[in-house]
């Protein structure tokens, strides 16, 4: 018996101070480029701790407590709505046809190893955020992108 993803999910920006976006290439969809995705694992997970999870079970990135970037996830306080993809509502339980999408932001530095999962990703790359935006496949993580540097300029500020 397979269980059914949540519709809550996490989109995590992963950028170096020079805004370059780290975009990952789905091993399921080779046309598909896009940030750090995943619904949560459990009900009661938070956004946050799916975020970090799926940060590091996507890149190797590690942004878990404790670690040297654990203040580096921001949590941009965004939500997206959207349908879910119908080649992908099997995954969900009958009559789920929306995600919420929760955005998250990630400062990495600009030499951090990344260390793809194979079973989810195939690739990965560094663009400038607006060059990220033109070719990731999702609307929502394109918006996203291109609101980096006032994420950041807002994060700096508080």
């Amino acid at each position: 018996m397979s269980v059914s993803k949540i519709p809550e999910s996490v989109l995590v920006v992963i950028y170096t101070p020079a805004l370059d976006v780290l975009l990952i290439k789905r091993a399921d969809a080779t046309e598909f480029w896009q940030s750090v995705t995943g619904s949560k694992d459990e009900i009661d997970e938070t956004y946050e701790q799916a975020a970090r999870r799926e940060v590091f079970e996507e890149t190797g990135i590690d942004c878990q407590s404790g670690s040297a970037l654990e203040t580096h996830l921001h949590d941009w306080n965004l939500e997206n709505v959207y349908e879910i993809y119908p080649q992908w509502r099997h995954r969900y339980a009958t009559g789920v046809f929306f995600n919420t999408e929760h955005l998250f932001g990630l400062e990495v530095p600009s030499d951090t190893p990344v260390r793809l999962s194979p079973r989810e990703h195939t690739h990965y790359q560094w663009l400038p955020y607006t060059r990220a935006a033109d070719i990731c496949f999702s609307p929502s993580n394109a918006e996203a992108c291109l609101m980096l540097p006032h994420m950041t300029a807002r994060k700096d500020a508080a």
